[in-house]
């Protein structure tokens, strides 16, 4: 769930995906090595179309051949960044958690949020994020594929340790700020970012367009229900 303000955008026509990368490509090739710019800009390019196909066609049905084509560069080109479509999946979670900055949600202008208020505001906006866009479109990917292909499921474990871990982190801080014993946030913040994907997939397997009051309701019982328990953290 990236995890769902920083939400992505919704992919462009391929079109302008082609032109750009395909007319950069070109005059990289003629200047020799490709400024800092122009690699990120190509990275950025190459996981647009990327994603794109993958969402349109499938990962199964998505070659490297029909990304280099798409994209308008070279196998070099795309080989020497990604070498698998499992690089390239991997990194378009990635792209979309930094996106996504998932951190600021745990913090106001004033500083770092309270416990109850940071996990309320951390579960409301991802979940908000993940569904819609790119990121729902990623989801159900996974959900449908991850049997096929373990590695669309490796990302998405990857990608829930990074929740994990930010999460405890937050709960660690709020204990010590409160004077309190927290003898596992980890296991903590495991509870917590599995709660809120329970939530989110049945929400997605029974195609709910759930309103966002619904939500946010739900994320403030679950929430509270979870922080009346800390004192046998």
């Amino acid at each position: 769930m990236n995890a769902a303000g920083d939400a992505p955008a919704s992919p462009g026509g391929r079109a302008s995906l082609q032109a750009a990368p395909a007319a950069r490509s070109r005059s990289i090739r003629s200047r020799g090595r490709p400024s800092p710019e122009d690699a990120a800009a190509i990275d950025h390019e190459l996981l647009g179309v990327a994603l794109e196909l993958f969402l349109e066609h499938g990962y199964g049905g998505t070659s490297m051949r029909q990304i280099v084509g798409s994209a308008g560069v070279s196998k070099t080109t795309l080989y020497s960044r990604y070498p698998s479509k499992a690089d390239l999946f991997r990194a378009i979670i990635l792209r979309q958690i930094d996106r996504l900055a998932p951190s600021t949600s745990l913090q106001s202008d004033a500083g770092p949020l309270g416990l109850e208020e940071g996990l309320r505001s951390y579960a409301t906006r991802m979940l908000a994020a993940s569904l819609h866009g790119e990121v729902l479109g990623v989801n159900r990917l996974i959900f449908s594929e991850s049997r096929r292909f373990p590695e669309l499921g490796a990302a998405a474990a990857e990608r829930t340790a990074l929740g994990v871990k930010r999460i405890a982190e937050f709960v660690r801080t709020c204990a010590q700020g409160a004077g309190r014993e927290c003898s596992d946030p980890e296991g903590i913040a495991e509870a917590f970012i599995c709660m809120i994907r329970g939530w989110y997939v049945n929400v997605i397997l029974t195609n709910r367009d759930v309103p966002a009051a619904e939500r946010e309701r739900w994320v403030g019982r679950a929430v509270r229900a979870l922080v009346r328990g800390q004192d046998a953290w």
